[in-house]
């Protein structure tokens, strides 16, 4: 408008268009003032997650929906670092992080084993720096011949499973030491608590530290999954499907999990 010569206005213009700026003000700033902030969260603080595998069941289940703190970890190098409660990554840790390979889709495992530290598998018990290592959290399948569970790090290369990624194949050798696997720096070993059911560092390596994202606080929702429906054919079918539904959702939902602290 101040580009535009100063004219005398008429009733008829000038109401409309004086009244439009602190309607539009009224309405759209507190819109964008919410999606900065929201941006801002997801950004740095939190960001939700959901659950589509069963490689850490018991303690997250498929159809959990989580919250994710994303400042926990301290060490990132970010400049908000010194304006937020964090600390060092520790053994026993759940987080989420970036897969390393393809098109990088989020995982939640366990955190096994620090940089530094020596890890091996034997007779489906994991041993940390030569010790045994205490696992309430982790479940065994007695009937799964999964070799990765007696006998890790494998003592040949022709002993290396054919599921594992190229780039772990080529480098898991390289980083055996005595028997044990050691972690080299920055990076972390992880593993699934559901250890017949779990893509994790056994089968394609080391987590880098920079493709971590931060721990899971706790579940805000847990589903088990819609019923399975007829097949709709007519758009009067797809409503009652639709219908049935939403009127699932309560009676498939995991009540007792909700605000469930994961640990």
């Amino acid at each position: 408008m101040s580009d535009q010569p100063a004219s005398e206005p008429s009733d008829s213009l000038s109401s409309p268009l004086l009244s439009a700026e602190p309607l539009l003000q009224g309405y759209f700033a507190p819109l964008i003032v919410t999606l900065v902030l929201a941006l801002f969260a997801t950004t740095f603080l939190g960001q939700a997650f959901k659950i589509p595998s069963a490689s850490m069941s018991p303690a997250l289940l498929v159809g959990d929906h989580l919250v994710v703190n994303k400042f926990i970890f301290s060490g990132t190098g970010s400049w908000y670092d010194r304006f937020l409660p964090d600390r060092p990554i520790r053994h026993g840790d759940v987080i989420v992080f970036k897969y390393p390979y393809e098109d990088h889709p989020y995982y939640v495992k366990r955190v096994i084993a620090l940089p530094g530290d020596r890890v091996r598998i034997v007779d489906q018990r994991v041993y940390l720096n030569g010790s045994p290592l205490k696992e309430p959290y982790a479940v065994y399948n007695s009937s799964s011949a999964d070799p990765y569970m007696f006998d890790f790090p494998p003592k040949d290369t022709y002993l290396i499973s054919g599921e594992i990624t190229p780039e772990w194949s080529s480098t898991l050798q390289q980083d055996t030491h005595g028997g044990d696997l050691l972690v080299p720096p920055d990076e972390y070993f992880v593993l699934g608590d559901n250890r017949n059911n779990s893509s994790d560092s056994r089968y394609w390596g080391f987590v880098p530290r920079d493709a971590i994202v931060g721990e899971p606080m706790f579940v805000y929702w847990s589903f088990k999954g819609a019923r399975p429906l007829p097949e709709a054919a007519s758009f009067s079918q797809k409503l009652s499907n639709f219908g049935k539904a939403l009127l699932d959702i309560p009676s498939r939902t995991r009540w007792n999990r909700t605000f469930h602290e994961v640990r």
